[in-house]
């Protein structure tokens, strides 16, 4: 028995050590990858839409079209390219400025938070740098339900620079642009919007539990103190009064003016009393209450530009290489933003049976 116990206590001081040991050794990995996470940076991406989908056309035509015909169409298209060429080649040797009209595509897809924001950052400014405002233009294929006050607010801040340059801007929604969504379409030169897209919802919401009638029935005392009449007003726990219930309410009021504001000075025909319900509609009522230009996807905008003479089209994507750690957190996050998004279709977009 002796001996057992010995045994026992030596394999759990051996144990003890080795969990010890294994600790330490993941502890410094983390650290170094969490410092090497903290010097790296991201990295455009460019891709050549033209090409991309010139090739996916072409590969097309070789599977439906006869021998005969991918030869004339092969020799066309050589005849074009070698055009081409001694098109560049002359108004290189004469001096002359590139004339091909560049259309720069954006994608943003944005969530309650409105995190990539810091993406389009990047992705405008490298748009900015290069773009000629005489000849090219920038294509935004947006997406976003809405979200925070302040994300949604520098996002569309982050496309109203490009305004601003003088850069044509067109926005494209193919889904949904609503509240914030709608804030940051609305400082393009164009929006162009599909059939049964969801568009408008200029309005602003906040809601929240109140727990303080549960804390009470179970005899839990919840203290708050502040400095300033306004430092809080709503609270979860604490027991609400009709004066902060009113101070919040004006506090929305004030960030809805703000947001009409905004609207107003990029679309000044716009008729807000009329828009400013927070109502959203599908994208041909849209279109007839000003707050669209133009019923249509953006896929027929972007081969619409590709088949039009002298266009190069180029995807603009900023990435960033992802820890473990961040990419399980922005899982969980789009999961939760799905959810939400889902309940918002349900809650106010109709459905087909």
């Amino acid at each position: 028995m002796e001996f057992l116990y010995e045994y026992g206590l030596f394999l759990a001081k051996a144990v003890t050590l080795v969990i010890a040991i294994v600790l330490t050794v993941v502890g410094v990995v983390a650290a170094a990858a969490s410092a090497k996470g903290k010097d790296k940076k991201g990295h455009l991406e460019v891709t050549d839409l033209s090409e991309q989908i010139s090739e996916q056309l072409t590969h097309l035509q070789e599977k439906v079209l006869s021998k005969p015909a991918q030869k004339l169409l092969e020799k066309t298209h050589k005849a074009e390219a070698k055009a081409q060429q001694k098109a560049v080649k002359k108004a290189e040797k004469e001096g002359k400025e590139d004339t091909h009209k560049r259309v720069f595509v954006i994608d943003f897809k944005g969530s309650m938070d409105a995190r990539e924001v810091d993406s389009l950052r990047e992705e405008v400014s490298a748009v900015l740098s290069i773009a000629n405002k005489d000849t090219d233009e920038l294509l935004v294929r947006l997406e976003s339900p809405g979200g925070m006050v302040h994300g949604y607010g520098l996002a569309a801040s982050q496309l109203a620079r490009v305004r601003t340059a003088g850069l044509p801007m067109t926005v494209a929604v193919d889904k949904v642009a609503a509240s914030g969504g709608y804030m940051m379409a609305c400082v393009a030169d164009k929006i162009l919007a599909a059939p049964f897209s969801i568009i408008g919802s200029i309005g602003v919401v906040a809601q929240m539990p109140n727990f303080n009638k549960l804390l009470k029935k179970n005899e839990i005392e919840f203290e708050q103190h502040t400095a300033g009449e306004f430092k809080r007003t709503l609270t979860m726990f604490g027991e609400n009064d009709d004066h902060a219930r009113e101070k919040f309410k004006q506090d929305l009021e004030e960030i809805h003016e703000r947001f009409k504001s905004f609207i107003a000075q990029f679309r000044p025909a716009l008729d807000l009393e009329q828009v400013a319900t927070g109502e959203h509609w599908l994208g041909g009522q849209a279109l007839e209450l000003g707050l669209v230009d133009e019923i249509g996807t953006s896929d027929d905008y972007l081969l619409n530009a590709v088949n039009t003479a002298d266009n190069q089209v180029f995807k603009v994507q900023y990435a960033t290489k992802k820890k473990l750690s961040e990419k399980l957190a922005k899982g969980v996050a789009h999961g939760v933003d799905g959810v939400l998004a889902r309940f918002y279709d349900r809650l106010n977009a109709g459905k087909f049976s």
